[in-house]
């Protein structure tokens, strides 16, 4: 089988920029209001007005406050010396990054922060008094190294704050929360700033496609046209710099496009600047650029042109930090060289070549050549969607109580726009901020990273979640009712004339311990946190990833478990409120007031937080959530998966119970490398010359574009499954692995365990079941039935598949009634319907044609059948209390003959065996009550005794050898002598009773048992003398088995004349440890709840083996063939395991293979087990209808017949009747036969006593290697000779006399001479499969 090919990562690759034909500029007008050169700050200093300074030159005053009043910092001063604090812009310098109050003596400066001492005239520039009792404070900065280049980040604007006139930092400024008013008196007051990148002059364009691979639309995913717009969302500048600019480092940035269905497709781009020609500017772009002067046109030769271009890869995953390797490489690439490849070769390696990471390839590691690398490592398994977020960033750039208080935002759909600096930060904290209210969706416009062409959308009149960069905001203002949250600064900003949001507004309890929990994460961050390595060694990659990656993973996932823990709190109990579909669908059926109770939630949650909770459920993800618990959609698994987490949190302290359980089973070390393109040669070897160099990006050439040789498989988007299917979720899986793991180590309930599997495996099997039926509605009918006797048996059932796929098959073939009693039938067994059930039954409901309302002549017909149902019911008491007096008891088996049964089998001489056949008659006489059963049973034990033809003078081998030998020719035999026996029957009427004309059978039985016991004793006595004169000829022999009437096993319909194949089955196993036969029940205690292992113990010696399960076809046709019958030996698999190859089976090649002739011979296990389980359980199936034709039955048709008779399966003659064997169907010769076997050939206890007295002289002194245990022989004993009835008393009294003789001779040595019974666990499998095998 070859193994499935892995989805490419990457699916686009695309150059963005200046478009070949020319772009359209962003507003023409708004270009000179967007050009403002804003330069930064440089230089701060602080002037005493009081003491006759001035500004110095070149420096601007901060003399106002945002509200107007004086901004003098030293108001609260008793000699107030007018001080005020002074800025100058300009480039000449490092910009000023960050400012700060220090309060001298109370802490210490930072590392690389400056602190303002002096005034510009060598006075003191303390802010306070200076007194022994103050502390001075001082003005900090912090400014760039001097390695930045032009486009620096820095302190752009300054202002002043009186908090108690009711002012407020402006949009997007920075507060400093620290008082600058240290004296007695006077208004608080604070510093706040703004930075900014400082741009220089600048044109704006739309950014268009310059270049793309492959050229080709991808089918599934076509490249959207908008992609240009968000690898540059602020537009192509161009731009002019000083000559002695340092170079500009590559910006990375991340973007989410979402379509219509949903969708999410991540790309991932770097901006860079690159040359660009002045030819192709106009004189007035020139003149606005200031490559020309305004006077005499001269150009000015001492500024360079730059234009900002931008490559950008697009994939359905978000692998961020390797596609940001990923394309720095590129980048590089291209502004290096000369090469020997050229850049499309690596593109086109990294694209084919790459695949996915899956459980077969946990770590790639991609080299992309001699010095760069990156690794690739499966993303952490859980039932969560895989998404670009970073709980941890959200964390670091909000803090706990700001993040609580988006979440709030979210919850109750506000409007909110995000800006950041920072692209690649933008898309991380939106999409955790969309990913903390799991299981609630955002269905309103979402957009992380938007455009500028796209920033209308702020405009609009719904909820929405945008991410501008910061200097959006340098051109327009922010719409008045947006919540906006500045990234950098950690503020939020609202409306002044709206009530400021709050996570105090949160339900109480669960807000505390969200906040809590995420405080304590914090101080864990600040802890262990360090940005990674920007070049990373291949032996970094390798050795320390998981070491240094490791915990920032598990932090991630604690930061995300702490808000699906607070949502499992806030919607606990939700499923109670779901109202399913029971009547004929209306208009407002799917409305969403008819799907939920909201009324009865609300009242259900505490009082003070009505509000908010009558928010929440008003909103379009509340009403979407409850939609998608209702009916079909692709988000099954997790809302199973939420529902498991609301179970969980159910208890006292949710915090500390674990949510997400990583799947740690596909986790491994296996790393694939893939190495890069090869280089080419000369015919000589020499190496080729380097031909690749690039002064700028180039545009991609799709001649030089690998093709790929092995296409990888492009990932499609899953649908909801629309035919019944077997699609047990993977949280489904894992808890039924639980709980068959706990129910293995209790005995009671790990057959019923088992027994739950196998009904799951006829309802996985019902839909092929119900396609073959011409009566669909019967076969419907037939699988309620089977629930109720379900129900009715109290089956641990390890899922909801039963129930899933019957309300599949009544929406698929029109019958929703069915579905709502199967509904019902479901909650009567205790079981409430998880989201996948309850949503496929809503939908069987809600499409399928109800029935019509007036039903007039069928209902009337419905109610006179009830009626005569009641009277039959009531008089069936009547008849039985009428036959009550004729009814015998019955008694049981006697202690003593027990005690005396264990006892002479102890004596030294005479083995186990022996004694069961004398004394078995006896005991048959007092366990079988009398009546009729036992008239019939004497009759036809009668009968074939008398059938039996005289002993012969053969060898004893030799008949042995011909008694168990599987030959088709005995087979044939057999069968011949019955049919002509019943031909014979037929035609010279009854076979003569003899036992009418012989004394009382309960006589016979008395007098045989004491003249038993006086040849016992007597046999044995010569046995001591004579060993060595007996011989193995002599008259004391099996008889003839040639020449038989009673068949050594019954058959399994004698009336059914149509059959024309009959398949014999076995379960009965050999170890081949112990060489001991382990039966069916035995089989089922061994196996683990491994779904994976096929493994059984045996219970004498402990050792695993596996289990095999023996199939044997045989023809019933009146014909008689020369060859054998065809055999087929398979390994007997757990319900467990079967189920879970049964699945793969139908996720891999489809529902119809059950149904294909295929199926027996390419997965002849799987076909095999089927069979054996549905006969065991009665369930009804078609699966017999494959052995007709399929090669095994051809195998008989290909055999020589006998003289007289012709092969060939007629219509008369077709149908397959299939027997299931308790023992094996083959007795191995070299051990001793089974005593059921010789009971029905001989029917009589003192030619058995006999014969086997005489055996016994031979083997006395040998140690006997017998397959079956003491209590195997006594039960199939049981079996043949008294019914199935009688198995539980067998049990019953053995168990007694077990424990009794266990006292004198020990446990270990009866279990060395294997006479155990078998185990409680064995015992209950037996009961609870209900013993329908046979011997």
């Amino acid at each position: 089988m070859t193994e499935e090919k892995c989805p490419q990562l990457v699916d686009y690759f695309v150059v963005a920029g200046l478009a070949p034909g020319g772009s359209a500029p962003l507003d023409e007008e708004g270009q000179q209001r967007g050009c403002r050169v804003v330069e930064p700050v440089t230089d701060l200093a602080v002037i005493a007005r009081g003491l006759g300074e001035e500004v110095p030159e070149g420096f601007t005053c901060i003399e106002k406050t945002q509200g107007g009043h004086p901004a003098e910092l030293s108001a609260g001063l008793i000699n107030n010396p007018h001080m005020y604090l002074c800025y100058r812009r300009g480039h000449d310098k490092p910009p000023i990054l960050d400012l700060g109050v220090l309060y001298e003596g109370k802490e210490v400066v930072k590392q690389g922060w400056y602190v303002i001492e002096t005034t510009p005239y060598s006075r003191s520039a303390s802010l306070s008094s200076g007194g022994p009792a103050t502390h001075r404070t001082f003005l900090t900065y912090r400014r760039a190294p001097e390695s930045q280049a032009l486009h620096t980040l820095g302190v752009t604007d300054i202002s002043l704050l009186l908090p108690s006139k009711g002012e407020v930092a402006p949009h997007t400024f920075c507060r400093v929360e620290k008082n600058l008013n240290t004296g007695i008196w006077g208004p608080a007051l604070y510093l706040c700033y703004k930075r900014a990148v400082a741009k220089a002059n600048a044109l704006v364009y739309e950014a268009g496609l310059i270049s793309r691979y492959p050229e080709a639309d991808v089918e599934s995913f076509p490249l959207p046209e908008s992609v240009p717009m968000f690898c540059l969302p602020m537009g192509v500048t161009v731009e002019s710099w000083p000559l002695n600019t340092k170079y500009q480092l590559p910006v990375f940035s991340t973007f989410v496009l979402t379509s219509a269905c949903g969708d999410k497709v991540y790309g991932a781009a770097i901006q860079f600047y690159e040359a660009f020609p002045r030819e192709c500017l106009s004189e007035r772009q020139s003149v606005r650029l200031g490559l020309v002067s305004v006077v005499d046109r001269r150009p000015i030769t001492n500024r360079t042109l730059q234009v900002k271009k931008s490559v950008c890869v697009l994939s359905h995953w978000p692998f961020f930090t390797v596609f940001q390797k990923f394309l720095t490489f590129v980048y590089r690439y291209s502004i290096s060289g000369p090469h020997v490849l050229p850049l499309e070769k690596h593109i086109s390696s990294f694209m084919h070549n790459v695949p996915f990471p899956s459980p077969q390839r946990p770590r790639i590691l991609v080299q992309l050549s001699p010095y760069d690398n990156l690794l690739l490592c499966q993303p952490v398994s859980s039932p969560l969607l895989l998404s670009g977020a970073s709980f941890v960033k959200l964390l670091q750039n909000l803090g706990p109580e700001n993040a609580c208080v988006l979440l709030l935002a979210v919850l109750t759909e506000h409007k909110l726009l995000l800006h950041s600096l920072r692209p690649d930060v933008l898309t991380s904290v939106s999409e955790a901020l969309v990913s903390m209210t799991f299981p609630l969706r955002w269905h309103c416009p979402y957009i992380p990273l938007c455009p500028l062409r796209l920033a209308d959308v702020l405009c609009a009149p719904m909820p929405f979640i945008v991410g501008v960069h910061s200097s959006y905001f340098d051109l327009y203002d922010p719409p008045t009712d947006v919540v906006c949250v500045d990234l950098d600064t950690n503020t939020i900003f609202q409306a002044e004339d709206k009530k400021p949001l709050s996570w105090r507004s949160l339900p109480r309890k669960q807000g505390k311990m969200l906040v809590n929990t995420l405080t304590n994460l914090m101080k864990t961050l600040e802890k262990i946190y360090t940005t990674g390595q920007e070049e990373a060694t291949l032996e970094f990659l390798l050795t320390d990833y998981d070491l240094i990656y490791g915990r920032q993973k598990q932090l991630e996932l604690e930061i995300q478990e702490a808000f699906l823990r607070f949502m499992s709190c806030l919607l606990r109990g939700y499923r109670a409120y779901l109202l399913p579909i029971t009547q004929a669908p209306s208009d407002r059926t799917t409305d969403c007031s008819s799907l939920f109770n909201l009324q009865g939630f609300l009242k259900s949650r505490e009082r003070t937080h009505q509000k908010f909770y009558t928010q929440l459920t008003r909103t379009q993800m509340f009403t979407q959530f409850i939609e998608e618990c209702s009916f079909v959609s692709d988000r099954h698994a997790c809302l199973e998966f939420f529902d498991e987490c609301v179970q969980k949190s159910d208890v006292e302290k949710p915090e500390e119970v674990r949510l997400i359980d990583l799947d740690e089973a596909h986790s491994g070390e296996h790393t694939v490398f893939i190495m890069p393109p090869e280089e080419p040669q000369e015919p000589d070897g020499s190496e080729c010359p380097t031909h690749y160099s690039y002064e700028t990006f180039p545009v991609l050439c799709m001649d030089l574009f690998d093709r790929p040789q092995d296409q990888l498989r492009v990932p499609t988007k899953g649908s909801a499954p629309s035919s019944p299917a077997p699609r047990r979720t993977k949280q489904e899986i894992k808890l039924a692995q639980k709980r068959a793991q706990i129910y293995s180590a209790v005995p009671d309930m790990w057959s019923k365990c088992l027994l739950g599997h196998c009904y799951g495996l006829w309802f996985i099997y019902l839909p092929t079941f119900v396609r073959a039926e011409s009566a669909k509605v019967r076969a419907l009918q037939t699988a309620y039935e089977v629930l109720k006797h379900m129900e009715t048996r109290k089956m641990v059932l390890p899922d909801e598949v039963c129930y899933r796929i019957l309300m599949q098959l009544c929406g698929q073939y029109g019958q929703p009634v069915l579905a709502v009693r199967v509904l019902l039938e479901m909650k009567k067994a205790g079981i409430t319907p998880n989201t996948i059930t309850y949503a496929y039954y809503n939908k069987a409901v809600l499409e399928s044609k109800w029935p019509s309302t007036n039903q007039g002549g069928r209902l009337r017909w419905a109610k006179l059948r009830n009626v005569l149902m009641a009277v039959a019911q009531f008089r069936q008491p009547i008849k039985q209390r009428q036959k009550s007096g004729s009814v015998g008891t019955r008694t049981g088996l006697d202690i003593f003959t027990c005690y005396l049964f264990f006892t002479i089998c102890n004596h030294k001489y005479i083995s186990l065996r022996y004694t069961i056949i004398v004394c078995f008659p006896f005991l048959c006489s007092q366990c079988r009550p009398p009546g009729p059963r036992d008239t019939v049973s004497r009759k036809a034990v009668d009968e074939n005794y008398n059938n039996v033809s005289p002993p012969s003078r053969g060898s004893l081998a030799g008949k042995l050898q011909q008694l168990l030998t599987p030959t088709r020719h005995r087979l044939s035999g057999r069968r011949a002598a019955s049919v002509g026996a019943r031909r014979s029957g037929g035609e010279n009427g009854p076979v003569r009773r003899v036992s009418e004309q012989r004394p009382s059978r309960k006589a016979q039985v008395a007098e045989s048992l004491l003249k038993a016991k006086e040849r016992l004793y007597t046999a044995t006595s010569e046995v001591r003398g004579q060993h060595s004169s007996l011989s193995v000829g002599s008259d004391v022999d099996l008889p003839d088995t040639t020449n038989l009437a009673f068949p050594l096993r019954k058959s399994w319909d004698t009336n059914q004349e149509g059959a024309g194949l009959e398949v014999l089955m076995s379960s009965c196993s050999l170890c081949r440890s112990c060489n001991s036969l382990v039966y069916d029940e035995e089989i089922m205690a061994g196996w683990t709840s491994d779904d994976s292992n096929l493994n059984s113990s045996c219970p004498f010696c402990s050792t695993t083996f596996v289990p095999l399960l023996n199939a044997e076809i045989c023809d019933l046709g009146p014909g008689s063939s020369v060859g054998g019958s065809p055999q087929v030996t398979v390994a007997y698999l757990s319900p467990l395991v079967l189920r879970k190859e049964l699945e793969s089976l139908l996720e891999n090649e489809g529902e119809a293979v059950l149904a294909q002739g295929q199926l027996l011979d390419s997965h002849s296990i799987i076909f095999w087990n089927m069979v054996w389980y549905f006969h065991r359980l009665g369930l009804p199936s078609n699966l017999l209808q494959l052995v007709r034709s399929s090669p095994l039955a051809n195998q008989l048709a290909q055999v020589t017949p006998l003289p007289g008779f012709s092969w060939g399966l007629t219509s008369e003659n077709s149908a397959v009747r299939v027997r299931l064997l308790w023992d094996t169907l083959t007795p191995d010769t070299d051990h001793w036969p089974p005593l059921y076997i010789l009971w029905r050939m001989h029917n009589h206890p003192f030619t058995l006593a006999l014969f086997w007295l005489y055996d016994c002289t031979i083997v006395i002194d040998s140690t006997l290697c017998l397959s079956r245990s003491l209590y195997r022989e006594m039960l199939f004993l049981t079996l043949a000779a008294m019914g199935r009835d009688h198995v539980a008393a067998f049990d019953k009294k053995y168990k007694a006399a077990y424990q009794r003789l266990s006292g004198s001779l020990g446990r270990e040595e009866l279990r060395r001479k294997r006479a155990q019974p078998p185990s409680p666990k064995a015992v209950d499998c037996r009961r609870s499969f209900l013993l329908p095998l046979e011997c």
